[in-house]
């Protein structure tokens, strides 16, 4: 198929939602500027103290989770594919007067934008689904690593994307190791689901099995996998809040989130 199309697609949707993002309960930018953090338990828990730190975040949208990074005493650079998104960015950055640096680009060509190494490259909820092919995305995290340095995921489980959501109740459609794209277009974004706005999105599915491998192949070596039952994130039908503010599916039958981190020896 013609990729350019497909990212170019996928960055003009991404533009619209910016501003409906923006506006919604979901972000609660208002309650963000005041001080508060977008970051989630796992992402904090596995990265712990990263006062001093030089972090790369892979497709950051808007920056909430690179300036809370940033917040933390991180010295961050994040990266998306949407010109509207690191417009919004390099705003907040200025006004809540961080020092993040924000680039616009493919993710897969930020070699080419980036010459720094980093102490820690992130990227999480939402992101490799976007991609076709996660080798050449593990051999740019391997290039941006520092000796030592970590890389860490935490991503939506992709048993979870072998459903369709256009559709009420989901139905079991795309294969766990499917290669083919997948092209849906719906009304509404995951952060406003009354928006008007139509989403086109071609997306690819990865089993975990090629996440790994990847990035075993590009020369990290994986310190864990991890699977949860809980999402941060009320985004899938029928979810059910447990007592850790997490959300689960009632019956537990698959994990809807994984967790990797892997060291450049």
């Amino acid at each position: 198929m013609d990729l350019q199309k497909a990212f170019d697609t996928n960055r003009e949707t991404w533009n619209k939602k910016v501003a409906i993002h923006a506006a919604s309960d979901f972000y609660d930018l208002e309650n963000f500027k005041k001080g508060g953090s977008s970051l989630n338990n796992y992402e904090l828990h596995a990265l712990g103290d990263v006062s001093g730190k030089s972090m790369l975040h892979l497709q950051c949208h808007f920056g909430q989770d690179t300036l809370s990074w940033s917040r933390m005493g991180a010295n961050c650079t994040g990266v998306d594919i949407s010109e509207e998104a690191i417009q919004l960015a390099c705003t907040l950055n200025e006004e809540l007067q961080l020092d993040a640096k924000f680039v616009c680009c493919n993710v897969l060509d930020t070699s080419e934008y980036i010459s720094e190494t980093f102490d820690i490259v992130f990227t999480s909820y939402g992101t490799i689904g976007w991609l076709p092919d996660l080798h050449p995305w593990a051999q740019m995290i391997s290039k941006r690593l520092k000796p030592g340095g970590a890389f860490y995921i935490v991503e939506f489980h992709p048993i979870a994307w072998m459903y369709d959501y256009t559709v009420s109740p989901p139905q079991l459609r795309y294969g766990y190791q499917q290669k083919e794209v997948i092209y849906e277009e719906y009304e509404g974004t995951y952060a406003d689901g009354n928006s008007k706005m139509v989403s086109k999105e071609y997306g690819w599915n990865h089993s975990l099995g090629e996440v790994i491998t990847s990035l075993s192949n590009a020369g990290l070596r994986i310190d864990y996998l991890k699977e949860h039952d809980g999402s941060p994130y009320d985004i899938f039908p029928g979810l059910k809040k447990n007592d850790k503010g997490l959300y689960e599916l009632p019956d537990k039958l698959n994990p809807l989130i994984f967790e990797v981190k892997a060291i450049k020896d």
